[in-house]
């Protein structure tokens, strides 16, 4: 569930420090944050339309960010196509998949949003083929991608006519999880090497996120009537933690260890996101849905194989 536009910005050279945690102790960390925010999105939903879920989970994750950027005495970004271009960041991989993924959850269980999200790899080497021209087919990444969707339709039971499926809840789904290397490459495009520090990039975006879902929240919601507890402690957490927290953490492991092993995190969340499904919300599953997650993520991971140099 990666979110963030900067992480594929250059920040200005920084003192190196030693983390206080252990890599893998923050990568799994986040793993179990990311794989958790399906379930909290699945609570949430059971006491707030959908739009408001998104609009408090961005409410939270802005809060946790501006925190942070006042310890660090960072400023938001300034010019004006800088925040042009993050308007377009902030629906890209905030506003809109979180909306979807909300709306897609009211119909589909989380395992299953949770399995779809694993489907961005996919979606991302496909484009890039296409809009990057840097980003060369290889035979090993192209079979990835064909394993990988075939897949997504093991998880959909497609041979079965896709029965017992809500199809526009899944559709969502796929669809929200398409956004995000859309918003990707738009951001590789337009706002890579800006110079810009990645907190401030971040937290200007998920400003733009929050200001557009607070004026799309009150056109189709009316305001709720009385205010559940215990889904709104869930929205609090998907947006502090989910959000907030997580690119914090994100940020650390990207730094110490690179961007490889760092979205190495996206195999972890499906495995996660489901068996919190099943084992906390009961959540029925069929066996095609981790068999087919299993080769999706296969194939997520052969489309991220790169060629060795020099061979």
């Amino acid at each position: 569930m990666t979110t963030v536009a900067a992480t594929r910005t250059e920040s200005p050279t920084a003192p190196h420090t030693r983390p206080r945690l252990d890599w893998r102790l923050r990568f799994g960390a986040l793993s179990l944050i990311w794989g958790f925010s399906f379930l909290l999105i699945k609570v949430g939903t059971d006491g707030y339309a959908p739009f408001q879920v998104t609009l408090g989970r961005l409410v939270f994750g802005t809060a946790v960010l501006a925190a942070a950027m006042a310890v660090k005495r960072e400023r938001l970004p300034r010019g004006a196509r800088t925040w042009g271009h993050l308007t377009v960041a902030a629906f890209l991989l905030n506003a809109l998949p979180f909306s979807l993924f909300a709306y897609a959850e009211l119909t589909i269980p989380s395992t299953l949003a949770g399995i779809c999200n694993a489907t961005s790899p996919l979606w991302g080497m496909a484009l890039s083929l296409v809009a990057l021209s840097e980003d060369r087919p290889t035979r090993l990444r192209v079979a990835g991608l064909g394993l990988g969707f075939l897949g997504v339709l093991t998880v959909l039971g497609a041979w079965q006519g896709f029965s017992g499926l809500d199809a526009t809840g899944t559709t969502m789904a796929l669809l929200a999880s398409l956004s995000y290397p859309v918003g990707w490459i738009y951001v590789r495009r337009t706002l890579a090497r800006s110079g810009r520090s990645h907190l401030s990039m971040t937290g200007a975006q998920l400003l733009l996120a929050t200001a557009q879902l607070a004026v799309v929240t009150p056109l189709f919601t009316d305001f709720p009537a009385h205010v559940p507890l215990v889904p709104l402690l869930a929205i609090a957490a998907l947006g502090a933690l989910g959000t907030g927290l997580a690119v914090l953490i994100q940020y650390g492991l990207v730094a110490e260890v690179g961007p490889t092993t760092a979205q190495m995190v996206t195999y972890f969340i499906p495995v996660i996101a489901t068996a919190a499904g099943v084992a906390i919300l009961g959540e029925s599953l069929r066996w095609t849905t981790p068999v087919g997650a299993v080769i999706v993520l296969a194939g997520a991971a052969l489309t991220q194989a790169r060629p060795k140099r020099g061979a």
